[in-house]
């Protein structure tokens, strides 16, 4: 088979590695749709192993080339003994939850395989992942994908739509609440297209003045271009003064963190969800004096991802929307150098 590696210094190969054969309680997935997240741009330009360490994340790579892409999505191929036919099976369509742990620890038991206790291996990082023809993982990190969503649907739900979900849940959001989105690329997109779902009312500031206009598809009732007004002042103009319920940051930035906190009113309720970076602010003027509460929110869990699948299946959400561009494997190079200038919609790898 064939898979996409990130070499750093905004180089990728696309390089040959044998086929995949499932073990103990393994399936093999033949690859369908597998997004392309910004997280991956940070593999792109500096590389897995330097990057890992900026991000903080701990674990050894399975070997010196490994296959990136964290957003796979496609259909059971073949299964290893062990795997019971009554959960998965050779062609059910599936989602790969991107995270494998010990299974043991009360994170994994729970679903927050992330946060296990002996270390996470995450696909398309420290194993491979899938943008290649076929993935071998646990069945344990499979989440079957309801038939009304889309195979590049899925693919979303597996990264960045599942991780704007998991950061609704984390504000426990309701329609009585108002949401403002900082970042406005596909996590934010997907925040505020689930959120409008939930019959919340949500303002988008971006500092790109394309993306605020699209996100207005995405159920964004006022757009702010922070590059020509302080989103903060905006955000209080159209909420009588007092500020939103709830905020959401998923820009990145230093500046855009504190903006998000003090778009909040009294009592309000913010979840950072970029990764990487520093957030400085007063914490007596900005967070205690206000009595805010800030959130960190780390993608979601296995079962948040199923819930995801569901909600979006259920409601009708337009997840295919967010998606811009379609590659074909052999288009890495093209596909990551048009990804790395930041001025479009999310990209996919479609086999």
């Amino acid at each position: 088979m064939r898979g996409i590696v990130f070499q750093g210094n905004c180089k990728v190969d696309v390089l040959n590695f044998d086929d995949p054969v499932p073990e103990y309680g393994e399936a093999v997935i033949e690859m369908k749709a597998s997004g392309m997240c910004g997280t991956d741009l940070h593999y792109y330009r500096h590389g897995m192993a330097e990057s890992l360490s900026m991000l903080g994340m701990r674990g050894r790579m399975e070997s010196e080339q490994v296959i990136g892409g964290h957003e796979p999505c496609g259909v059971v191929a073949a299964v290893g003994p062990g795997v019971d036919p009554t959960t998965f099976r050779v062609g059910d369509r599936v989602m790969v939850f991107h995270y494998a742990g010990c299974s043991c620890c009360d994170h994994c038991r729970t679903g927050w395989t992330q946060l296990c206790d002996r270390g996470a291996r995450i696909y398309g990082v420290l194993s491979h992942g899938g943008h290649a023809n076929y993935m071998k993982v646990p069945v344990s990190s499979l989440v079957h994908l309801p038939q009304e969503v889309s195979f590049k649907g899925g693919a979303a739900i597996a990264c960045g739509t599942g991780t704007a979900y998991g950061a609704l849940l984390r504000l426990d959001i309701s329609a009585r609440d108002t949401l403002a989105v900082y970042g406005l690329g596909p996590v934010g997109l997907s925040t505020a297209q689930l959120a409008a779902a939930m019959g919340i009312e949500v303002i988008g500031i971006d500092i790109n003045p394309s993306r605020v206009e699209r996100s207005k598809a995405f159920g964004v009732t006022h757009g702010i271009d922070a590059s020509k007004v302080d989103p903060v002042e905006e955000i209080h103009k159209l909420t009588g003064g007092k500020g939103v319920s709830c905020a959401v940051e998923c820009a990145g930035g230093e500046l855009p963190r504190a903006q998000a906190i003090r778009s909040t009113k009294v009592w309000g309720r913010v979840v950072l969800v970029a990764v990487g970076g520093n957030l400085t602010i007063d914490a007596m003027k900005d967070l205690i004096g206000k009595q805010r509460t800030l959130i960190g929110s780390f993608t979601f869990s296995e079962v948040g991802m199923k819930d995801c699948a569901r909600f979006i299946a259920d409601r009708g959400v337009e997840v295919d929307k967010l998606f811009t561009e379609e590659w074909r494997l052999e288009q890495a190079g093209e596909a990551y150098a048009h990804f790395n200038q930041q001025t479009s919609g999310k990209g996919v790898v479609v086999f």
